[in-house]
């Protein structure tokens, strides 16, 4: 992304009074009379990609939960990562008469068929968190900042190396320490955001030597991680261990864009015998960082093995996407923050953009436990009850 596409955003992000422009999308036509009708007697789809997910779990629950209490029926389907799943799931809720849909696309370029019948039925569709790409029809989408969140990934994992200080300014370390990247799975747009947006904070770091990438994986097709799955985080890391750290040389640093990848890459590291500076293991874990503050990965932090998460409140995305499916359900246009950023390479789509917090240990009481996230009994156990 270049310099002028980031400030664009960011400026885009300060004024959040915009209203999202027109273009021609599923729910631009009209034609269904939405906006004259009581929400008990209107109908919203809700496909999300898998239950293997804590993040997708909460992330269903809390939308069906806020429409329902808004008056509107739901149908919540989840797709077990499966792309023909979704993609049935979803023309079974455009031929049930769904009066709008909310997606959050396992494969964001799989769904073009099922978005031009949601368009000839006039059903506005809101992209949830991954942005479906390569159709006009998508009214609208509700995200973070994913360009932020691997700059605070990026930023965390620095940190946690000691080159950057609490405040984040510049100590005088000066390396050479050695990282590895991980990126998430190519057909997730979001996972291009998160690795740019960590290389643009680690780039010149690994340009001036301060970090050196032993492996030479660099780019985000080596460092992908399809459908973000922890076993293949955990098996790349094995192999990249065996590659380019078998000579005794010792890994300081891994840039890691989500918690279920980073218990992947800390079970490859643990079982190579990183760990406590102990006889058996003089070797410590190398800082990881994560995303989504999955409740496992919050334990790890709690317990000093994970460095760091990104802590994105699904409640107040959930929230966005049910006022934005308001918004459209009674005939008017949500209010957009971005309307410059995401090209889902045939349109831009008006998008409202959330904040996002990095949580090290030390955050995990303020800002975890106090919003009601978790409880401390929750992330004592790693899981929620």
């Amino acid at each position: 992304m270049s310099k002028k596409l980031r400030l664009a955003a960011i400026g885009a992000v300060a004024a959040v009074g915009l209203t999202a422009c027109g273009g021609g999308g599923a729910g631009s036509g009209g034609g269904n009379d939405t906006a004259n009708a009581n929400p008990e007697d209107l109908t919203i789809g809700v496909a999300m990609p898998t239950q293997t997910s804590e993040r997708w779990i909460a992330d269903g629950n809390n939308v069906k939960s806020q429409l329902e209490d808004a008056g509107y029926q739901v149908d919540l389907q989840y797709a077990n990562d499966d792309i023909p799943t979704q993609s049935q799931q979803i023309d079974q809720m455009i031929t049930e008469g769904a009066d709008l849909l909310i997606i959050a696309a396992i494969d964001g370029t799989a769904l073009s068929g099922q978005l031009q019948a949601a368009a000839d039925a006039n059903i506005p569709v809101i992209s949830y968190d991954r942005l479906i790409r390569d159709s006009e029809n998508v009214d609208f989408y509700v995200t973070f900042d994913n360009f932020a969140v691997g700059q605070a990934q990026a930023t965390a994992l620095l940190t946690g190396l000691g080159v950057l200080d609490a405040d984040g300014n510049r100590t005088d370390a000066a390396g050479p320490f050695n990282i590895e990247l991980f990126a998430g799975s190519l057909d997730d747009n979001n996972a291009f955001f998160f690795f740019n947006g960590a290389m643009d904070v680690l780039q010149p770091l690994i340009d001036d030597g301060t970090l050196v990438v032993p492996s030479g994986q660099t780019d985000i097709e080596q460092a992908a991680t399809l459908r973000w799955q922890q076993e293949t985080a955990q098996s790349r890391m094995e192999t990249l261990l065996t590659g380019s750290y078998n000579n005794g040389t010792v890994l300081n640093g891994v840039l890691s864009p989500y918690d279920g990848i980073s218990r992947g890459i800390i079970t490859a590291l643990q079982n190579a015998g990183y760990g406590p500076a102990l006889a058996s293991t003089p070797r410590p874990l190398p800082v990881v960082t994560g995303q989504d503050a999955e409740i496992a990965s919050v334990k790890l932090i709690q317990d000093g093995v994970q460095s760091s998460t990104i802590f994105k409140d699904t409640r107040n995305l959930a929230e966005q996407a049910v006022t934005a499916a308001k918004a459209f359900l009674e005939g008017d246009e949500p209010e957009a923050n971005d309307t410059e950023t995401y090209d889902n390479g045939v349109k831009v789509v008006p998008s409202y953009l959330l904040p996002v917090q990095t949580v090290y240990a030390a955050d995990i009481q303020s800002v975890l436990i106090d919003s009601g996230y978790y409880t401390q009994e929750e992330v004592d156990a790693g899981q929620t009850n």
